[in-house]
């Protein structure tokens, strides 16, 4: 009788393949859907989603749902124009964050929030003082910035819901269940 032989590195790069479009879904969902209209975009929870994605998988693939879900929401809510600058982002907000922890929520995910807001407020707002203006205009960019407290209200229901959600999945241990 032959042997059966299975490929768990294949087997495990399915998995992450399937994750990757879970947490793509699921941060399109948080983020078109529970939104709310501030100035030239708009504030939502869709970040929690890419935290939760960035402590549970290889980095890769946590960047690249951040970046697909993102730009999903982006692009067939109306807001196209600000896709490029979405993928790259979400992208590198997923950086902030590692799955390397014996727990979702720890102290090192949690300050991966700080760098994250940065980002989001700085990217785009260069992007809308650069790209939107077909130039450099440090006038838009200036206003650009006073998006801010949008950005901190958008970070932090993004942390609260990252938080809340990682705390119960930590007490499933969701982490040794996806290891398997």
């Amino acid at each position: 009788m032959p042997k059966v032989r299975t490929n768990h590195s294949s087997d495990t790069k399915l998995r992450l393949i399937v994750m990757t479009g879970l947490f793509a879904a699921i941060t399109y969902v948080f983020t078109a859907y529970l939104h709310i209209p501030s100035g030239a975009g708009y504030t939502h929870a869709g970040d929690g989603v890419i935290y939760l994605a960035a402590c549970l998988l290889p980095a890769p693939y946590a960047a690249a749902a951040g970046a697909i879900g993102g730009a999903l929401a982006d692009g067939l809510s109306g807001y196209a124009v600000w896709m490029p600058a979405t993928i790259v982002i979400k992208a590198v907000t997923a950086l902030f964050f590692s799955n390397k922890t014996e727990k979702i929520v720890n102290l090192r995910n949690i300050f991966g929030i700080v760098p994250s807001l940065i980002v989001c407020i700085v990217g785009y707002a260069l992007y809308e003082g650069t790209v939107m203006t077909k130039g450099f205009s440090s006038a838009a960019i200036l206003a650009a910035l006073g998006q801010i407290p949008s950005y901190c209200v958008q970070v932090l229901a993004s942390s609260v819901l990252f938080i809340v959600t990682g705390i119960a999945l930590d007490r499933a241990g969701i982490k040794k269940k996806l290891l398997k």
